[in-house]
């Protein structure tokens, strides 16, 4: 049995997330049905990570276990004919017995993109989130810094999934301007459901000056929601790299 490795991209618009569901189309599902017109088999997948519907990926991380002897680079261009056009196979490998796109995973990267001005967008507008009225760009970048380092991020997640832990570590949490576009990074060890569309959510409250860093930093030290913001929509959030 051997144990191959792909790295996809795709646009969520038209998905319900990654998992396989009973009543909505995911990328799981038109990933296996794919690979099944491809090797006859019946596969399962395991991604790297659980995404909403809408949410988009430049670099996700599959691995599936299969008997079939296609080389491990034709995989890609033999899944890249027979999956919808905004599902792509970037690259394809064999992987080793042990490796787990799961499991194996140390760190993610995340951004989230926010188009700040008064017209929406006609170009990318299913890849930004368009906010109106002015955010403080420099209350918003010295809030971020406070999630850097190991925290319980209870406050900032959704019911939704069962975890052992709420507490996280974050190496990485930075926001910046790019004329009408404000995009923020984040790279952590692991998020909880919905964890950076409410980080970014409590962030912009703090750039709309309805908190600061002391509020994201009560919010985690009390576990209290009422510190944070709303949950920011799933358009703007994109998995930009996985890190094993």
């Amino acid at each position: 049995m051997r144990n191959i490795k792909l790295l996809l991209e795709f646009d969520g618009t038209n998905y319900a997330g990654w998992q396989r569901q009973n009543n909505a189309l995911t990328i799981q599902q038109v990933l296996e049905e794919a690979l099944e017109k491809l090797t006859g088999e019946k596969i399962s997948t395991i991604g790297c990570s659980r995404t909403d519907a809408g949410v988009h990926a430049k670099g996700y991380v599959v691995n599936f276990n299969t008997l079939s002897t296609l080389s491990e680079d034709s995989f890609k261009k033999a899944l890249n004919y027979h999956l919808p056009k905004d599902v792509v196979v970037l690259s394809s490998m064999e992987a080793p017995e042990e490796f787990h796109a799961r499991y194996s995973c140390k760190y993610k990267t995340y951004s989230y993109s926010i188009l700040n001005r008064e017209a929406p967008a006609a170009l990318n507008r299913n890849y930004l989130y368009h906010r109106r009225g002015k955010l403080v760009l420099e209350d918003m970048q010295k809030a971020s810094q406070v999630f850097i380092g190991t925290h319980d991020f209870e406050a900032f997640r959704n019911t939704g999934s069962s975890v052992k832990t709420t507490v996280r570590t974050i190496t990485h949490s930075s926001i910046e301007r790019e004329g009408d576009l404000i995009i923020y990074r984040v790279t952590g060890d692991g998020f909880l459901y919905n964890m950076v569309r409410i980080m970014i959510g409590t962030l912009i409250e703090v750039g709309c000056g309805k908190g600061n860093w002391e509020t994201v930093l009560r919010a985690l030290k009390e576990k209290d929601k009422s510190y944070v913001g709303a949950t920011a929509p799933a358009e703007g959030l994109c998995l930009e790299k996985v890190y094993y």
